[in-house]
C-alpha cells in the first residue's frame, strides 16, 4: 500500500511537470559603451599622433571606411585598427593637423559590439588644435530633384567663401568641411565649425574622392553662400548634370553604317560624312539603350571615310578605317505585339533607315475583313514607322503591307508580310481624372508612375482643366508634376557653373489605384 501511495505520487508530478527548452536568456540589445579615451574626448591644444578609445566590452569594426567621415579631410587618413574583435580602437594620425582647427571623426554606424552587432551610433572623437573647440552647426535635407528617394550615401561639403573661393573649386580641391548622410538618412548636420561664410555643396560622389565629377556624379548646391552661425535649415536638390556633346569615337559597324559613342545629348549635332571630297548622302539614329549614335551611308570602295560633328560649342573630325564587311538590310517587324492596349502606339520598327512609304499599299483590316483607315508618322531616331487609327475593343486586326510599301535609304524595299494582334475590352481598363489645384504657373507636365519613378503616362496641361487619363492598365501609381517654366514639353536638369537650378518637381505623397473598369476621380493640391 505505502508503495502504492509513493508510485502515485510520482506520476501526479511527473504529469505536472512542462516540457521546456534551455534558452541563452535575453539577447543583448545593448551598444557599447566608451570607458576611457586617450587623449580625452573634446581635447583642446592637441598634438598627439595616436589616440586609443577603450570600451566595457568586446567590439568589432564594420565598413569603418565607409562610414568614418572626418572633418575637416586629412590629406592621409588616419589608420584604425585593430581588424579584429577588441575591447580598443587605436586610431593613428599620419597627417600634419592645422593650427587652431577643430577635428571631428564619425565613425557613424562601423562600432558593433562583437556578439549581436548592436551599433555605437554616430559616435564621435573630437578634439582641437587650438585653445578650443568650434562648436557651430549647418543642418538640412537632401531630395532628388526628379525622382521620389534621394541617393544614400550623399557627401555635404563647405567651402569656404573668401578671396581664395573660385567658382570651379569644387572640381579640383578638397571642402573645407565634410559630412555625410550614410545609408538611411535624407537629413545632415555639419558640426564643429568655425564662423564665417561658405559655400554648401552635395554630392553623390560615386568616385569618393570630395570633388565633383560631371560625368559620374550627382550634385545640389544652395545657390547663394550662407553665413554660420545663422539659424537656417537648407534644402538641396540632388541632380545629374547634362553633359555637353562630344563624341568618344567613332567605328565602323557593317557595310553601311558607322557607331559614334558619345557623352550627353546629341541635340542639333550636324554630322558630315566623306569619302575623299565627295559628301555622302547619310541619315542618324540612336542605338536604343545606349549613348551612340548610327550613321548609315551607301556602301563604298574606300579604305577610310572622313567623319564630321559639329554643334553649338564643339567641332571633331573621325577618320574610319573601313574592313570588308556585309551591309546591313532591311526588315521589318511590328511593335507591339500580341495584345495591344488602347494607349499603345503600333509601330514598324525596321532595321535601316525609311526614306519613303506608301500608306495605299498599307493595308489594315479587322476579323470581318473590313478596311480601317490608316495614317502614318515616320520616327527617324527610333527608326519607328507609327500607324495610326482608331482601335476598337475585343477586336482582331490583320495587317498587311503590300510589296514595296516601304522603301530604305538604300532602296531596298519589302516584300509581301502580314501582322496579327488583337485589342481587348475596355472594361480591363480603368479611368483616372485628376482636378489640380494650387499649381504655381502653366504649362505642366503630367505624369503618373510607377514606385521606382519610370513614366507610364504622360499629359501636358496648359491651364487648370482637370487632366484625364482613359484606357490605363490597372496599377497602382505615383502622380508627379513638373513646372515646364521654358515650356520645351520635357523635365530640364540644373547646372552648378550657371548657378541654374532643375525645374521644380511635385509628387502626389500618395499612390493612387485604378483597377479594371474604374473611374476615379482625385484632387491633387500641389501647393498644400
Amino acid at each position: 500500500m505505502r508503495f502504492l501511495t509513493i508510485l502515485l505520487f510520482s506520476l501526479l508530478i511527473t504529469g505536472c511537470a512542462k516540457r521546456g527548452f534551455i534558452t541563452g536568456g535575453l539577447k543583448d540589445t545593448i551598444s557599447p559603451v566608451l570607458k576611457i579615451s586617450d587623449p580625452k574626448n573634446y581635447s583642446t591644444h592637441f598634438d598627439a599622433k595616436e589616440i586609443k578609445l577603450h570600451f566595457d566590452e568586446y567590439i568589432k569594426l564594420k565598413d569603418v571606411n565607409k562610414q568614418l567621415i572626418v572633418s575637416p579631410l586629412m590629406k592621409h587618413a588616419p589608420t584604425i585598427s585593430p581588424s579584429f574583435a577588441s575591447k580598443t580602437i587605436t586610431i593613428k594620425i599620419n597627417d600634419t593637423l592645422l593650427p587652431n582647427t577643430t577635428y571631428s571623426l564619425n565613425f557613424g554606424k562601423s562600432i558593433q559590439d562583437n556578439n549581436e552587432g548592436n551599433p555605437y551610433q554616430q559616435f564621435k572623437y573630437v578634439f582641437s588644435t587650438g585653445s578650443y573647440i568650434d562648436s557651430l552647426t549647418v543642418v538640412g535635407s537632401i531630395k532628388d530633384a526628379f525622382y521620389p528617394n534621394p541617393d544614400n550615401f550623399v557627401s555635404i561639403h563647405l567651402y569656404e567663401y573668401n578671396e581664395k573661393f573660385y567658382d570651379s573649386i569644387i572640381y579640383k580641391e578638397n571642402p573645407r568641411y565634410i559630412t555625410n548622410t550614410l545609408d538611411s538618412a535624407s537629413t545632415f548636420k555639419l558640426e564643429n565649425l568655425k564662423e564665417g561664410k561658405y559655400i554648401l555643396v552635395a554630392l553623390k560622389d560615386n568616385n569618393n574622392n570630395y570633388k565633383f565629377d560631371p560625368k559620374n556624379d550627382k550634385i545640389a548646391f544652395f545657390s547663394e553662400p550662407i553665413t554660420v552661425p545663422e539659424n537656417s535649415f537648407y534644402e538641396m536638390e540632388l541632380f545629374q548634370e547634362e553633359l555637353p556633346f562630344k563624341a568618344i569615337r567613332a567605328t565602323q559597324a557593317s557595310g553601311n553604317k558607322l557607331i559614334v559613342g558619345h557623352e550627353g545629348k546629341p541635340k542639333n549635332v550636324a554630322v558630315k560624312l566623306f569619302n575623299g571630297t565627295t559628301e555622302l548622302d547619310t541619315k542618324i539614329s540612336k542605338v536604343e539603350g545606349k549613348d551612340s549614335l548610327q550613321i548609315w551611308y551607301p556602301m563604298q570602295k574606300t579604305d577610310s571615310l572622313k567623319l564630321q560633328l559639329k554643334s553649338k560649342n564643339y567641332e571633331k573630325d573621325f577618320m574610319v578605317k573601313l574592313k570588308n564587311m556585309k551591309v546591313d538590310t532591311l526588315s521589318v517587324g511590328l511593335q507591339p505585339t500580341g495584345s495591344v492596349n488602347f494607349r499603345d502606339t503600333l509601330s514598324l520598327k525596321t532595321s535601316t533607315p525609311l526614306s519613303k512609304w506608301d500608306e495605299t499599299k498599307i493595308e489594315l483590316r479587322n476579323k470581318d475583313s473590313i478596311l480601317i483607315p490608316v495614317t502614318t508618322k515616320y520616327n527617324a531616331e527610333k527608326q519607328f514607322l507609327q500607324l495610326l487609327f482608331k482601335k476598337e475593343e475585343r477586336e482582331n486586326y490583320k495587317l498587311t503591307l503590300l510589296p514595296n510599301a516601304v522603301t530604305d535609304m538604300f532602296e531596298k524595299t519589302n516584300d509581301s508580310m502580314s501582322f496579327k494582334f488583337n485589342t481587348r475590352n475596355i472594361s480591363d481598363y480603368g479611368n483616372l481624372t485628376l482636378k489640380i489645384v494650387g499649381a504655381k504657373s502653366y504649362p505642366i507636365i503630367v505624369q503618373l508612375t510607377d514606385n521606382k519613378g519610370k513614366t507610364l503616362a504622360e499629359s501636358y496641361a496648359t491651364n487648370s482643366d482637370n487632366v484625364n487619363f482613359d484606357l490605363l492598365q490597372p496599377n497602382k501609381f505615383t502622380v508627379r508634376i513638373i513646372y515646364d517654366n521654358n515650356k520645351n514639353g520635357i523635365w530640364d536638369t540644373g547646372s552648378y557653373l550657371e548657378k541654374r537650378q532643375t525645374e521644380e518637381v511635385y509628387y502626389y505623397p500618395t499612390s493612387i489605384e485604378v483597377r479594371s473598369n474604374w473611374d476615379v476621380e482625385q484632387t491633387i493640391n500641389v501647393g498644400g
